[in-house]
């Protein structure tokens, strides 16, 4: 699904709403989310799933060419967890 598909189905549960806006809706969302990971929160959308931001430490990794060790720094990542609802929607 892309960002034009569900665009479109805003429009279609809300028939009084232009694709701008029902775009603007959606981007403003998106920023919100954004922002809060980055920020080092926890988003909870209910039904869906869960995100928040993971730390990584600094490791030793290897290059798989050379087998050379090198330096892998500390970094951030995202964890999503679905919930339960989704994972077994999937699942049927």
């Amino acid at each position: 699904m892309k960002r034009s598909d569900i665009v479109r189905s805003i429009q279609v549960q809300f028939k009084h709403m232009r694709a701008t806006d029902a775009a603007a809706i959606l981007d403003t969302v998106a920023d919100h989310m954004i922002e809060s990971v980055a920020n080092g929160d926890r988003i909870e959308v209910r039904g869906f799933g869960t995100f928040q931001p993971r730390a990584r430490a600094t490791k030793i990794g290897y290059n798989p060419c050379t087998g050379q060790p090198m330096h892998l720094d500390a970094s951030t990542t995202i964890l999503f967890k679905p919930s339960r609802e989704l994972t077994k929607e999937m699942n049927e």
